[in-house]
């Protein structure tokens, strides 16, 4: 019986597991977005997004100890230093703003191989900046074209 069961196990032991979730914990943050089966993004997005929001907490405090404690727990469950600094110099401080919710999953079709499902984890960052870039020229715009309605009918 499964009661009081609620992780995921994708088949694997514990050791497989936890390798694999620090591989491709590794491979987002250093990439900022991985193509892999749903199943596994579904599990990895909680694993990820707890390391972001400790790297921001660290980065958001000046207490020595509390960046000391943050690093070694960091270090647990990414083993990669370049994976380590990049979450810390350059992830960190882009959702300083932000209370969660790092990371999309974008599903992306079926393999072809043995149909199994696939999805697209990345982080939101990269997009929202683009859409704020869109909405700031849409609204330029409108305020142009209606001043020079305004000014035709003075004009007239």
């Amino acid at each position: 019986m499964r009661h009081r069961v609620n992780k995921k196990t994708l088949n694997r032991t514990y050791d497989q597991r936890r390798a694999l979730f620090t591989g491709m914990a590794a491979d987002l943050i250093q990439n900022g977005k991985i193509n892999t089966t749903l199943a596994k993004a579904k599990v990895i997005r909680p694993y990820v997004e707890k390391l972001v929001t400790r790297a921001v907490k660290a980065s958001k405090s000046s207490d020595k100890i509390v960046k000391f404690n943050t690093l070694k727990l960091i270090r647990k469950h990414l083993r990669s230093e370049l994976a380590i600094r990049k979450l810390l110099v350059d992830v960190a401080p882009k959702f300083e703003n932000r209370a969660g919710g790092y990371t999309r999953i974008v599903k992306i079709g079926n393999r072809d191989g043995d149909n199994a499902s696939l999805a697209r984890i990345e982080f939101v960052e990269n997009t929202s900046a683009k859409v704020e870039a869109k909405t700031e020229k849409k609204t330029t715009k409108k305020k142009i074209v209606k001043e020079e309605k305004k000014d035709e009918k003075n004009t007239k």
